[in-house]
């Protein structure tokens, strides 16, 4: 792999290929920060929904603070894909979850990005090793997996697959900290990743919950909010759980607990998604939701997420401290959340 072109920190122009949700948040997340960003989707419709989510989310990132010159009119679209990856310093792709068409798109943007660009993928779950299998030089495509919204949640996972030069996960590591992130680099691949798993088991414990009519969709939402999430916000399960265990902590938590592992608490495999569990989802989430639009639901999922960072002290309770813009010059805005890579993750 040549080496990259420019330092993490020298980074200008970003590329975002895709534009839906995930895509869409990256974008404002880039722009935010202060960097151009080009952006490419097929949709025709793209450029429109695209410039509609930027515009939503953008009064959350003038509350936590933008980068100097953060603007959303250095938002360019591109009519190929070529040309969205012509001039790019760093590649971001967050095309739909389906593993051919990541193979494709990802040997595409190989063969038309610059030589030594880093190219990310979104993917919420599949191994860079089983997507990088078409591209001539896939010794530069990593995975750099946000969660959503990547506007606002800190946390990207980052790991190379096989083929990957381990430069380039460094290079990215250090990129999407200086882009404002909370970086895990892991050490090896793991399907999932690491908190979509944990995500995914609460998700499908939810789901059989529901199946079998043991609670409602509130109720269980209501037990995460009004429960462990409060505890989750600053502390994860792990040392949560070492405080059960009073001044004998994972130890003495362990002893005492470690028997009720055995009890059915848990169903780990999923349950059939049949139309009569859709029906019960779909219809639970419609209450739960009540008279508030999903851009409401949006608007309110933001505004929770700002405070929950500034109360842990992620963000700082007023907006005085400079945030550095790509081009290095301070913002008198607020700080994004602190940072980590492989060594110390949050």
């Amino acid at each position: 792999m040549p080496l990259p072109p420019c330092a993490p920190d020298e980074v200008r122009r970003v590329a975002c290929i895709g534009a839906g949700v995930i895509g869409g948040g990256w974008v404002a997340h880039f722009l935010a920060r202060g960097y151009d960003v080009t952006a490419w989707d097929p949709a025709p419709d793209a450029e429109d929904k695209l410039r509609r989510l930027v515009d939503a989310a953008w009064p959350a990132l003038e509350r936590i603070g933008l980068a100097e010159g953060a603007s959303p009119d250095r938002l360019t679209l591109a009519a190929t894909l070529e040309d969205a990856v012509a001039d790019a310093q760093f590649v971001q792709e967050s095309a739909p979850e389906k593993l051919e068409l990541k193979r494709g798109l990802l040997a595409q943007l190989d063969a038309a990005t610059p030589a030594g660009v880093v190219i990310a993928s979104s993917t919420s779950g599949y191994p860079m090793t089983d997507m990088q299998t078409e591209a001539a030089d896939p010794d530069r495509l990593l995975v750099g997996h946000p969660f959503n919204p990547p506007y606002l949640i800190p946390l990207v996972e980052v790991v190379g697959g096989q083929k990957t030069e381990p430069a380039a996960v460094e290079w990215a590591s250090r990129f999407y900290k200086v882009a404002g992130k909370s970086v895990i680099t892991m050490e090896r691949e793991l399907p999932g990743f690491i908190a979509n798993r944990l995500q995914e088991a609460l998700w499908r414990e939810a789901l059989h919950m529901v199946a079998a009519g043991e609670a409602t969709v509130k109720e269980i939402d209501d037990s995460i909010t009004e429960g462990p999430g409060l505890r989750w916000a600053f502390m994860g399960p792990c040392l949560t759980f070492a405080l059960a265990g009073g001044e004998g902590g994972m130890g003495h938590m362990l002893d005492h607990f470690g028997p009720s592992l055995k009890s059915p608490w848990t169903r780990l495999e999923a349950p059939e998604l049949d139309e009569a569990l859709r029906t019960a989802m779909v219809e639970g989430c419609d209450e739960a939701a009540g008279t508030r639009t999903i851009a409401q639901l949006v608007a309110e999922r933001d505004q929770g997420v700002i405070d929950v960072l500034r109360a842990t002290g992620r963000l700082p309770q007023q907006r005085t401290a400079p945030i550095e813009s790509p081009a290095g010059t301070a913002s008198t805005a607020s700080t994004t959340s602190t940072t980590s890579t492989k060594g110390d993750d949050q």
